[in-house]
């Protein structure tokens, strides 16, 4: 069954706007504590899905060996108001830029314009055997396209 006004019953995997990657996401019921509130760690999973639909965009299909593979090392996050259950939020994702193996991106995730969370994630690029290596010229070129060093730091 298709979504109304959509043309395609495939997921939606978000857009690319002066830089940033904009993933609207529905909370579930799965995603809250016992309260309704969304639990601190399923923002992780929003942000995950912020970064993972922003590759697919890019062009660049998570897990694909031609492109790398990349690992979360880092990540910093400060939670400033709650999700609820049944909330529209809007999961916001610019890649800040990449020194060696390591990729930077900002998140925020919205409901209606207010600021809920927002995250500073380092990931490294890796082998499929799990080792550190340094990104192609090509992959480099590829991310600094897609770089938004101008945006304020979350």
């Amino acid at each position: 069954m298709l979504y109304p006004g959509r043309m395609s019953d495939t997921p939606y995997i978000g857009r690319i706007v002066d830089g940033e990657h904009l993933l609207p996401v529905r909370v579930y019921y799965e995603d809250t504590d016992f309260t309704g509130v969304v639990y601190h760690a399923g923002y992780l999973r929003f942000f995950e899905r912020g970064r993972s639909e922003m590759l697919r965009v890019m062009g660049v299909p998570p897990g694909q060996p031609d492109h790398g593979i990349f690992a979360v090392t880092r990540i910093t996050i400060d939670y400033r108001a709650p999700a609820r259950i049944h909330d529209a939020l809007l999961v916001k994702t610019s890649f800040a830029g990449m020194k060696g193996p390591r990729l930077n991106f900002r998140q925020t995730v919205e409901r209606e314009g207010m600021l809920l969370t927002e995250a500073e994630v380092v990931a490294v690029a890796i082998h499929p055997d799990g080792r550190a290596r340094k990104p192609s010229a090509a992959e480099l070129a590829h991310w600094a396209a897609h770089a938004t060093p101008s945006r304020n730091s979350p």
